[in-house]
């Protein structure tokens, strides 16, 4: 169950970021049988001069990107998993530059980057892949013809150009990344809606009666520093901007869960207080249906 909590943190995390550089889908479904890719990422063009702000994660989204991250270190199968996705979606390009009577540019075909919190010796010497010296240390590069690199994110340089990608992973590392996150000035673009879900990662993962040692400590690292934020931002008089970031964030789950919602049902959340929002993030995780939720609304 916390697997799935933060795989989907993960999608919804690197989409918010990518989104203003590109279009993004997250999930894609690829050919074959019924693989899905965690996020493609397609840069728009004259966006790329503004990518440096996403450090390391910038330069992955210079050209087109298949990113598939891991909360477990990432296993052979599931690399080979990885490179299968990758192939279907050159063979889907290839078919359709054939259909046009037209070839496929290197350039068209997305490069993959498997993010993983931990990376053996083992496992990267058995797909042979090496860093270089044009990336930074943690970035472990396949033959050329794969256009693929395991990043294994605990050996990172903690640099904030590393931030964004530590964010994803475990333990200490992630914990460091975060405490960099909540120090960072209060105007950078994506301080504020990279906060908003962690502390909804928090939410959905404090219902949960069978936590990993990672996870009790996650929680308690964000517990101050989100009780922190709301009561810094009632201070400044700022209890609306709350319970809209919260709406936000439930109603973006909700979209995941059920598809498009009707907008009755999202004015109704809209029109529920703070307290009520947070109680539905946390109630969510067991809808099955969107009746689920009228049920819930009506009891509210």
């Amino acid at each position: 169950m916390t697997r799935f909590i933060h795989d989907q943190f993960a999608k919804d995390y690197l989409e918010e970021l990518l989104k203003p550089y590109g279009e993004v889908q997250a999930p894609s479904r690829v050919a074959g049988e019924v693989r899905q890719i965690d996020v493609l990422f397609s840069p728009s063009v004259g966006q790329n001069t503004n990518l440096e702000v996403l450090g390391l994660l910038g330069r992955f989204a210079e050209t087109p990107a298949i990113l598939e991250p891991y909360r477990n270190a990432a296993s052979s199968d599931e690399i080979c998993d990885c490179l299968l996705k990758l192939l279907e979606v050159r063979g889907r390009l290839q078919r359709e530059a054939n259909r046009n009577e037209t070839f496929v540019q290197e350039s068209e075909i997305p490069k993959l980057w498997i993010l993983t919190p931990t990376a053996s010796a083992n496992l990267l010497s058995s797909f042979r892949a090496i860093p270089t010296n044009d990336w930074l240390p943690g970035v472990h590069f396949l033959a050329d013809a794969l256009r693929t690199a395991i990043v294994a994110i605990h050996q990172l340089p903690v640099i904030p150009e590393t931030l964004w990608l530590r964010i994803l992973g475990r333990g200490k590392v992630q914990g460091q990344a975060i405490d960099e996150l909540q120090v960072m000035p209060a105007n950078h673009p994506f301080r504020k809606a990279t906060l908003e879900l962690v502390y909804n990662l928090r939410q959905n993962l404090r219902v949960n009666q069978n936590l990993e040692p990672d996870d009790q400590e996650l929680i308690m690292r964000l517990e101050p520093l989100y009780q922190q934020d709301r009561e810094r931002a009632v201070q400044e008089g700022q209890t609306q901007g709350i319970k809209q970031g919260e709406q936000r964030l439930v109603i973006r789950l909700l979209n995941r869960r059920f598809g498009e919602i009707d907008l009755s049902l999202i004015e109704r959340v809209q029109e529920l207080p703070v307290e009520q929002i947070e109680g539905l993030a946390e109630a969510l995780l067991d809808f099955s249906s969107l009746t689920d939720l009228e049920t819930w609304l009506n009891q509210q």
